[in-house]
């Protein structure tokens, strides 16, 4: 029994450090707020809902990082000036605005094919890394690629088949 739970401690701090467990995690909100979003919706405005979203699921974020991050105070101070502009165009852009177009089109689309799209990220990661950073694909990464191209068509592409006839 003792190497078992060592063995079960090894293979969370291996998940942990390598970020899987974080991202199946991630992939969870995400499909939970999709979901919640049209309830949320028909009481709030879905840009004050995404502030919210913003919000609130920064604080743990940013408790967890003052807590572990060490030396985040003087990483801190040595940001410039075009650092924090960055900073301001990744959150104001990249987050709050792509969350927001997000949220208003959950309230008034069909979930299922804008949720598909979402699997699109770690291909654009993947592409943008290669362009960018010359990274390599092996063909497992390839075919994993391939796969969710095919299943987000799949989802997304009406095909005919709920044509009504007309009269």
């Amino acid at each position: 029994p003792r190497s078992t739970e060592s063995s079960r401690n090894e293979s969370l701090a291996l998940a942990l450090e390598g970020g899987e467990l974080l991202m199946l995690l991630a992939a969870q909100s995400m499909a939970v707020g999709t979901i919640l979003v049209r309830w949320v919706c028909k009481t709030v405005d879905p840009v004050v809902a995404t502030g919210w979203h913003m919000v609130l699921g920064g604080l743990p974020l940013l408790a967890l990082s003052a807590w572990t991050e060490t030396d985040l105070p003087q990483r801190l101070q040595g940001l410039t000036g075009f650092d924090a502009l960055l900073l301001a165009y990744i959150t104001l852009l990249g987050g709050a605005a792509s969350y927001g177009i997000f949220f208003i089109n959950a309230n008034k689309g069909n979930l299922t094919k804008l949720s598909s799209l979402t699997f699109l990220t770690p291909v654009f990661a993947c592409v943008f890394g290669n362009l960018l950073l010359q990274e390599t694909f092996n063909a497992s990464e390839v075919a994993g690629a391939a796969i969710t191209l095919v299943g987000i068509l799949l989802v997304t592409v009406d095909f005919g088949t709920n044509k009504s006839k007309a009269s």
